[in-house]
């Protein structure tokens, strides 16, 4: 995961009873996360689960170690995501069970009885495209093992809220909502007013009786209803109601009996398919809060509001928890993420410590390292590098880059500092300007748009980018001027879809909706080729640029089958790939098809992704032919065999909605809707399947190596960021080394690096002894960077070279002031090799297997290739000198040591004939040779003479600056290495003297 770490849409948020600093958030395709210092930093505890999409999360008050989850966003959205039912955790959240209503699809509420934490409520929106029975509220009284359906009214309506008495759990209150989302995304959204309305039990939810007076009904246009009950005064209740005729917010001070209006202001209750929440102060009733566009707060029951939080643009907020003990602290939720105050508001915490962002589509640049771009839901966009130079990645290294929400982005190929997104603008990095280049300025009606429209450049013609509505449009000015180059090619007529049902009548345009080009896919073999495909579920094919178009729409497309990703083949120019998405017609199903004469004909290929699983992309691998990648509602999928099998490649990715994917050079990048971005690092063993399967019967086989780049770990020269902030890793810093063992090695194995004269530079086995700990290290552990060990064991292995020699006999090691947790190496490391090739030879049980390595210098580093080479020699020569130095420093204080231990032996086993004063003369000169003269042994302000270990610490400082950049050494620099030479070869000549002598007082003596 990159980041960024800046929120998306969460609905859900609770706090544990009894810890106001235990809090968790549901996130919509984000899972469940937890923070345990008032949303300080936030941990994700459901990764391990089937979905990611979640709606409703409640905890026991009686028992804070019990926790419910439903799941299914529960909000009438064109990008929803649904769920599988609830979840239910013992243990905090640390383990979680799947409990039962897998076809419910969206559950927005839940309620645990205040006194059994076994009797829980579930509101049941159910199926937010079609119609279906399992939806409506629902009664469990064993802990979620049963359920029961307590609270229903038909196929269309489904449950949005339950509230319960605080003082007598036997009153239960339930809101209904009938609402739809049609499959266009313009005018989509429906209800049945008649269905609508708020329902009380008196009998722990057996009975129902619908609750009227006050509030508006079915003439009135009812629509969504949210409750609150004030647990300080039970019988006052709040509700927000939405309605075309009365909306607004109405309480009740006989306990939902009878209703008034108390504010009739929209911003309360308006977009009521969004928002319905409100809740009240536990200790005071007439303190109400009520969550929209903007938070609000009342202190008079209601009457009059001021805004708590908000911003221009939005924020939109959909959930508040306030703790029963201290009002003041309040967790409150919306679509940039989760804040907590601890003040009653006065501050708040940040929402950019959640990484969370809900994405529509990704694209990198060709900068190195590559930037990963996509407008982001509810926030803007988001540009951010791969790699941070600052060892990870921060909030120092992404920035918005001008595009809406929704928009594609595309980064210009031959401007690198300017970005194209949306509809359309174009930002420039220099200047951070945006500006508006569209093909329709403001919108007249000519043209359809809906949220997300396809913007691409073309990977043959660099100049050529492309934009799509209800036509194509084309520009080669940056959008100065664009031409049309299609007719509209979405549907004319079509027999409106049968999941309306009910709600068709409801249509204004009884079906008469148009759609949009929703993928554009132009190949990169043929310059004119490109494809197209449309929201209503068509596609198109043009090879002569747009003069003429073909319809090429597989028969299994019924209307409004959204195509939502076309990719034309990088190997073939009649074959395409297309992934189409039934979603918005009740069809959960993965649909992905394969063309391989044109469009012609056309195969569904599905085989291994489950049932119910939505594909939303389908690429193409460019170096690999029928290597393909599907992203899905649930993770991301790879074929190797042109999509006849898939099998998942979701690894250590957390279950969410993936929304596009691409592959840059030798990464996976992935664009998710709820957990930002993610890559994939090193997909280049994928590219050797048919042949690692066959090389593996000799029980081993070694991948051929991507490549690697010599690119510093850490530039940051100043403090680190403390392990708290929000950071991402970078990837590896070196050379990613791949190979799969059949069995387990028989022995030990090896791996070395040869340089292109066949020398080894570094080499590495499987019984190298770790590295001793240091013994005096003054920092905590969590800094230092795990050690690598050479795996033996059966199965798919990865070690990383970091692209450096053997490290230098160092006396002193140190870690740098710019430290990342858990991954600062300890220096000094050996000597940087040169940019150029190598040899990777592995050896298992005497076989030996080998694959060429090129190395080549970060690109960023301004060295000339001539110069640059010498320069890079030139400093490989002097830190090699300055490693053979220490080798011999370290030689030379080992035979010194030796010397002084010699001495020690003499004089303990006495009655020796060597003169204690000779003794005593020579082991003051040893120590003086080792750690050089007492301070009271040399004149008044004359320079200290090094002995070995200091002049030890002296090459190790001079080393760290020869490798401290990727230049040639300095003159000075050069200079004090001959000169530390030259006292070295001193202090190895009297070592060699001292010795001596020492033997020869002693032989003479025998």
């Amino acid at each position: 995961m990159i980041g960024p770490f800046r929120g998306g849409r969460t609905v859900a948020a609770v706090g544990g009873p009894g810890s106001p600093d235990v809090l968790y958030i549901g996130v919509n395709n984000g899972g469940v996360w937890r923070s345990g210092d008032y949303g300080r930093t936030w941990s994700p505890i459901f990764d391990g689960q089937a979905t990611g999409s979640i709606g409703a999360i409640a905890v026991a008050p009686s028992d804070p170690q019990t926790l419910y989850v439903g799941t299914g966003e529960g909000l009438q959205r064109p990008d929803l995501s649904v769920g599988d039912g609830v979840y239910r955790s013992t243990d905090g959240g640390a383990t979680w069970s799947h409990r039962g209503l897998r076809d419910s699809q969206q559950i927005p509420a839940l309620l645990v009885d205040p006194r059994d934490p076994r009797r829980v409520f579930a509101a049941v929106l159910g199926h937010p495209y079609g119609p279906n029975e399992e939806r409506g509220l629902f009664r469990s009284t064993d802990g979620a093992e049963t359920w029961q359906k307590v609270l229903y009214k038909d196929e269309n309506t489904g449950a949005v809220d339950v509230a319960v008495d605080p003082a007598n759990p036997e009153t239960v209150f339930a809101a209904l909502w009938a609402a739809r989302q049609a499959p266009w995304e313009i005018g989509s959204s429906w209800t049945l007013p008649a269905n609508n309305g708020l329902y009380k039990s008196v009998d722990g939810g057996t009975t129902w009786r619908p609750v009227t007076a006050g509030l508006p009904g079915a003439a009135d246009g009812l629509g969504r209803i949210g409750l609150a009950v004030a647990t300080s005064a039970p019988a006052r209740m709040y509700a927000v109601v939405g309605a075309t005729k009365g909306g607004g917010l109405y309480r009740s001070d006989d306990s939902g009996e009878h209703w008034r209006l108390m504010n009739a202001d929209e911003r309360l209750w308006g977009r009521d398919g969004d928002f319905n929440e409100v809740k009240v102060d536990p200790q005071n009733p007439d303190v109400v809060y009520v969550a929209n566009i903007v938070a609000w707060k009342s202190t008079d029951g209601g009457a009059t509001f001021t805004a708590l939080r908000g911003a221009p643009g939005g924020d939109d907020y959909h959930r508040f928890w306030i703790d029963p003990r201290d009002p003041k602290i309040i967790l409150l939720a919306g679509d940039q993420g989760a804040v907590v105050t601890v003040n009653g508001g006065e501050t708040w915490s940040s929402w950019f410590n959640q990484p969370t962002a809900q994405f529509y589509h990704v694209v990198t640049d060709r900068r190195y390292p590559y930037w990963v771009y996509g407008g982001q839901q509810e926030s803007g966009s988001a540009g951010i590098v791969s790699r941070g130079n600052d060892g990870q990645i921060t909030v120092r290294e992404w920035h918005p880059v001008g595009v809406e929400e929704y928009g594609y982005v595309a980064p210009d190929p031959l401007h690198p500092n300017v970005v194209y997104g949306g509809r359309v603008t174009r930002f420039d990095w220099n200047t951070g300007e945006v500006q508006d280049v569209s093909p329709e300025p403001v919108r007249v009606g000519k043209y359809r748009w809906v949220r997300t429209m396809p913007l691409l450049f073309s990977p043959v013609d660099p100049r050529i980018l492309y934009f799509g509505a209800n036509v194509l449009f084309r520009t080669t000015t940056g959008g100065g001027s664009w031409e049309t180059v299609s007719p509209d090619l979405t549907r004319a007529t079509y027999d409106v879809p049968t999941t309306l049902g009910a709600f068709a009548a409801l249509d204004p345009e009884q079906g008469k909706h148009r759609g949009v080009i929703y993928t554009i896919a132009p190949s990169a073999r043929k310059a004119g080729l490109i494809w197209i495909g449309t929201d209503d579920g068509l596609i198109h094919v043009t090879h002569d640029g747009g003069k003429t178009w073909r319809n090429v729409t597989p028969a299994s497309l019924t209307p409004w089958s959204k195509v939502s990703l076309l990719e034309a083949s990088h190997f073939d120019t009649l074959v395409a790939y297309a992934a189409a998405n039934r979603f918005r017609l009740d069809d959960l199903r993965p649909h992905v098809y394969r063309t391989k004469d044109g469009g012609v004909t056309w195969t569904e290929v599905v085989a291994g992704i489950p049932s119910d699983e939505v594909v939303n992309a389908v690429r193409e691998d460019p170096a690999r032919r029928g290597l393909l990648y599907a992203g899905t509602e649930r993770g991301v999928y790879v074929s190797p065999d042109d999509g006849d099998r898939w099998q998942s490649l979701r690894l250590n990715l957390p279950v969410t909605s993936v929304r596009d994917l691409v592959v840059h050079d030798s990464d996976l990048v992935v664009a998710t809707h709820g957990r930002s971005f993610w890559i994939l690092d090193d997909i280049a063993p994928l590219r050797e399947l048919p042949e690692a399967a066959a090389g593996a019967a000799t029980g081993a086989y070694l991948y051929r190596p991507a490549g690697a780049v010599r690119v510093r770990w850490n530039e940051n020269t100043d403090t680190p960021l403390p392990i708290d902030e929000p950071a991402a890793p970078n990837p590896p810093d070196g050379a990613v080394l791949d190979y799969y063992l059949t069995r387990p090695a028989a022995g030990p194995i090896l791996l070395e690096i040869l340089d292109r004269g066949g020398a080894v530079v570094r080499r590495f086995a499987s019984d190298d002894a770790p590295e001793a700990p240091d013994s005096g290290l003054n920092i905590p552990s969590w800094w230092i960077r795990r050690p690598q060990r050479l795996a033996t064991d059966a199965g798919m292995h990865r070690f990383v070279w970091d692209l450096h020699g053997p490290p230098p006999p160092a006396l002193r090691h140190d870690y740098p002031i710019a430290a990342i947790w858990h991954d600062t190496p300890r220096e000094p490391r050996g000597p940087w090799v040169l940019p150029g090739p190598y040899v990777v030879r592995l050896t298992v049980d005497g076989r030996v297997h080998t694959r060429p390595l090129t190395v080549r210098m970060d690109p960023r580093i301004p060295l000339a290739a001539g110069a640059g080479a010498g320069a890079l020699a030139r400093q490989l020569a002097v830190a090699s000198g300055i490693v053979d130095a220490l080798r011999r420093d370290s030689a030379a204080l080992e035979l010194v040591r030796g010397l002084r231990r010699d001495i020690a032996g003499e004089r303990e086993r006495g009655g020796t004939r060597v003169p204690a004063a000779a003794l005593d003369s020579l082991d003051r000169r040893a120590a003086e040779l080792e750690r050089g003269p007492s301070p009271g042994g040399r004149p008044t302000g004359e320079p200290a003479a090094a002995g070995l270990t200091r002049l030890n610490g002296q090459l190790v400082d001079l080393y760290g600056v020869v490798e401290g950049a990727d230049a040639a050494p300095t003159q000075q620099a050069e200079r004090q290495a001959a000169e530390l030479a030259r006292r070295l070869g001193v202090l190895e000549d009297q070592v060699h003297a001292l010795v001596g002598r020492f033997r020869s007082l002693r032989g003479g003596l025998q």
